[in-house]
């Protein structure tokens, strides 16, 4: 199975794609989908063009997008919001299912704490996938995120067979 990260953003649009093969996983590819200057359609319509375009290029299986959290500044979350309907749009219109985890489980199932540092976040990708070359803090968190989907996808997958095989 092949997992699409994507950490919603509207300047920074982190993604990340990883293989996975029992519990073995491998990286495949991340970065960072910068918008482009311009007014807020403008600069969703590019995250929309280069989100697409990481579909097309690594036909992933299944997706996963971080949940948003309110801050603060509603405007700002707003607009966060709308960047994240652009990740969950985009797999959707390949058909792909997109899973969404909170920021606190995503960084429970990677590093071990809901409240981990980014540096820990960091680290322990680089742990989970050996030689990895990570572009910047937005793909290591969408790398954890794909991580995250991929085990909760194995958990699920486990108790269904265990269910199916109590009900013979």
């Amino acid at each position: 199975m092949r997992v699409l990260g994507i950490d919603p953003g509207l300047r920074n649009m982190g993604w990340g794609v990883i293989d996975v093969s029992g519990a073995r996983l491998t990286h495949v590819a991340n970065g960072i989908c910068h918008s482009e200057p311009g007014d807020l359609a403008e600069r969703l319509l590019s995250l929309h063009r280069d989100l697409t375009e990481v579909l097309r290029r690594f036909a992933p299986d299944a997706a996963a997008v971080e949940n948003t959290f309110v801050n603060k500044d509603a405007v700002a979350t707003l607009k966060l919001g709308q960047a994240r309907g652009i990740a969950l749009l985009v797999p959707a219109q390949a058909g792909i299912r997109v899973g969404e985890y909170a920021p606190n489980a995503v960084k429970k199932t990677v590093v071990g704490v809901g409240h981990a540092a980014k540096a820990q976040i960091d680290h322990m990708v680089r742990i989970h996938l050996p030689g990895v070359q990570i572009s910047g803090p937005d793909a290591a968190d969408a790398l954890a995120i794909a991580i995250c989907h991929a085990h909760h996808v194995q958990s699920s997958g486990r108790l269904e067979a265990a269910l199916a095989r109590a009900a013979r």
